[in-house]
């Protein structure tokens, strides 16, 4: 049956990520090509590479929010485009991506909180109307995740009178309350100003060694890759180039590539 590799191809544990031969171009331009890699149960994954490698457009297909041309992508153990039927693997609509989708949660480079609400109910809303909770659980939940980002303080301000920090502090603190097993960060430091980037960083390092979700982190804060990763993968024109233990592809890369891209960060 399709997919009956996937075991095997991540360390004996079912992938909670996987992409088999998935591509995907947007107005004739290939953007992904024939990408395949898996992410296991609380490994945690960094992309790096130039801008328009392919990176966020894989998050975007992870998340259900952009649907390959071509390939098979699995979350949980379960196709997100696809499901079978009488042992043959069809085509599977928007309803059945919903349901698949919802394990995986996304924090964007812009903060995209709603600005007439305060941080507490950005945090406490979504998970009333998602997950079901009564507004006493999801406001306890709410409390308990701003607090954990540092923001117990902040609790009943709106996001104009928030800086960039605190609004992707919320961002974050919002995505968790969703109770997801994958999470998604797409350079969610790119928009703040500089000397708000490390109390981000600070956020996503605490939670990424604290918690056994699979992470996926796009980013081009090398020395932060190197900290939280277990695994960086390397894009280049769409396609891995390398994939490995950060020790290797950031401290001596053995693909050509690799060492162009990492020599330009560092000059920066």
């Amino acid at each position: 049956m399709p997919g009956d590799d996937r075991i095997a191809a991540t360390g004996g544990r079912p992938p909670m990520v996987r992409m088999a031969g998935v591509s995907k171009a947007f107005d004739g331009r290939t953007v992904l090509d024939a990408v395949d890699f898996a992410v296991r149960a609380g490994e945690k994954v960094t992309l790096i590479g130039p801008s328009g490698s392919g990176k966020t457009t894989i998050l975007r297909l992870a998340i259900g929010l952009t649907k390959p041309d071509a390939g098979l992508i699995e979350i949980d153990g379960r196709y997100l485009w696809h499901e079978i039927r009488a042992g043959q693997l069809v085509d599977a609509g928007e309803r059945h991506a919903r349901g698949v989708r919802r394990v995986v949660g996304m924090v964007f480079q812009q903060f995209n909180l709603f600005p007439h609400m305060t941080a507490l109910q950005n945090v406490r809303d979504p998970t009333i109307q998602v997950l079901g909770l009564t507004r006493d659980e999801a406001e306890s939940r709410a409390v308990e995740l701003l607090t954990q980002v540092g923001l117990a303080d902040h609790m009943a301000k709106r996001p104009a009178q928030l800086s960039g920090g605190q609004q992707q502090r919320v961002a974050i603190a919002r995505a968790l309350a969703l109770r997801p097993k994958v999470m998604l960060f797409d350079e969610v430091t790119s928009a703040l100003d500089p000397e708000l980037v490390g109390e981000v960083l600070r956020v996503i390092r605490e939670l990424a060694h604290a918690t056994d979700m699979a992470m996926l982190l796009v980013t081009h804060e090398i020395s932060f890759a190197e900290d939280i990763a277990d695994r960086v993968l390397m894009f280049d024109a769409g396609r891995i180039v390398e994939d490995g233990p950060p020790a290797q592809v950031l401290k001596d890369p053995t693909h050509p590539r690799t060492r162009q891209f990492l020599r330009a960060i560092i000059e920066r």
